[in-house]
């Protein structure tokens, strides 16, 4: 029976933090299945397609070091719906600090009770990337600061041409 993993997030964009999740997880599981949210209330830096062209980018290395497989997918409804559909039997949640496990406890809590079949499992952050934030991430680059040392050179790439073409000069 293959193990799959569901991890999810809005990658808007996909920082150290991010990666250091994937990476731990993808030695648990034999598929790992990361989910980018779609909320239409929300208005991300990076559009759907170039959220999973970075991802694709970022885990590539990742799934060959693991030896399995890692997929990218869109979802617009609940993560454990999403997770469900790609036949996840846990869920991934990276945690930094106390404020983020009282959050995804209470998450963990009410999906398990929706659909008892999928568990959350918690990935306690590595100290080198516990204080990356994606949103912190965003902020930084538009206001022309080094991003450098929160995400791989490709998305910082990404994050100075966004700043460039997005700003109001």
């Amino acid at each position: 029976m293959t193990r799959t993993g569901f991890y999810s997030g809005s990658f808007d964009p996909v920082t150290h933090g991010h990666t250091d999740i994937i990476e731990r997880a993808s030695r648990l599981v034999d598929r790992l299945v990361i989910g980018i949210g779609i909320h239409p209330s929300k208005a991300p830096l990076f559009d759907n397609d170039e959220r999973v062209e970075m991802l694709e980018g970022e885990t590539r290395a990742i799934a060959a070091s693991a030896g399995i497989p890692i997929e990218i997918v869109t979802f617009s409804d609940l993560a454990v719906s999403a997770a469900q559909r790609a036949s996840a039997s846990v869920i991934f949640r990276g945690l930094r600090d106390g404020t983020d496990f009282d959050y995804e406890m209470q998450m963990a809590n009410m999906n398990g009770q929706m659909i008892p079949s999928v568990q959350t499992v918690f990935v306690a952050a590595s100290p080198e990337v516990r204080h990356i934030a994606a949103n912190l991430v965003r902020q930084i680059a538009v206001l022309g600061g080094d991003v450098t040392p929160f995400v791989s050179k490709g998305v910082a790439l990404r994050l100075a041409n966004k700043a460039k073409r997005d700003s109001p000069v």
